[in-house]
């Protein structure tokens, strides 16, 4: 499985970003599609998790109520809507893929991982 990720830049608190993934490959055996984040210096965070080709979702507190994870069975693709953004928003985002439950905001049990695109919010 291959994870390709777009979208992401740089906008202003307060303003609203969209990132994409795409998943090409064996998708078949996917069961979670996550989002995590890492800014400088701090640990991987996972805030946003789907049921792939369901519709159960999951967040972190720190993003709830404000991002919205969503998905495009026919495309393969999972969406993350990004509003009222601030700047502790800042970092890098990945997007992931899981083969197996467990605890879905956690890495480890993610086993495909996109390259990563940045966002930065500038106060």
């Amino acid at each position: 499985v291959q994870l390709v990720e777009s979208g992401g830049g740089s906008v202003q608190a307060g303003g609203s970003l969209r990132v994409s993934c795409a998943a090409f490959g064996y998708t078949d055996g996917i069961v979670y599609m996550g989002w995590f984040r890492q800014a400088p210096g701090k640990e991987r965070e996972g805030f946003a998790t789907i049921y792939f080709g369901g519709s159960s979702t999951y967040y972190a507190d720190s993003v709830k109520g404000r991002f919205t994870i969503s998905q495009d069975n026919a495309k393969n693709t999972v969406y993350l809507q990004m509003n009222s953004l601030k700047p502790e928003d800042t970092a890098m985002y990945f997007c992931a893929a899981s083969a197996r439950g467990g605890p879905v905001l956690r890495s480890e049990i993610y086993n495909y991982w996109g390259q990563g695109t940045q966002v930065t919010v500038s106060s």
